[in-house]
């Protein structure tokens, strides 16, 4: 099923009261850079853009949130819960959080061999924020904080 996620996002913005989203053009590819070592070896972490957090954690604010939650890859799904600006796009992810936070999934693979491991926790944060200054200056400085103190090779980014 195909959704028109730049018109959903443009209606729900409007919906809201907010001034019309400024879609990021980028001027360059964005930068490159191959893995050190094969992926079997690699240690994975995990963000997902969905607004995850576990019960017992703050839930995410709607206007430009750009704080991040951490989940233990052991919690129990059903204490996985969501708050997100596009609420309609999260009945799936409420049914089996594991659609949007696939922990069994990676956890398969370094089963397989066919990643090193996965870290121990799961980085989360709200996607949809809409100042891409503070995305710039205080969301990705901060995620990649998070993803050097966790010493891994690779980052698996599920977009929501």
């Amino acid at each position: 099923m195909s959704v028109g996620y730049i018109k959903a996002i443009t209606e729900r913005y409007e919906k809201l009261g907010y001034a019309a989203y400024q879609w990021v053009q980028a001027n360059d590819p964005p930068p490159f850079a191959p893995l050190r070592k094969p992926l079997k070896d690699c240690r994975i972490g995990m963000l997902s853009t969905s607004g995850a957090y576990v019960v017992g954690q703050k839930a995410y604010f709607y206007k430009d949130d750009t704080s991040t939650r951490t989940i233990a890859a052991t919690t129990d799904k059903r204490h996985i819960h969501f708050s997100h600006l596009t609420e309609n796009y999260l009945p799936g992810p409420r049914r089996d959080p594991g659609c949007i936070v696939p922990v069994d999934a990676l956890q398969r693979l370094a089963a397989e061999n066919a990643i090193g491991a996965v870290d121990p926790d799961v980085i989360s944060c709200m996607g949809a924020v809409y100042s891409q200054r503070r995305v710039r200056e205080e969301l990705a400085p901060s995620l990649l904080e998070t993803f050097q103190s966790q010493h891994v090779d690779a980052v698996l980014l599920v977009p929501m």
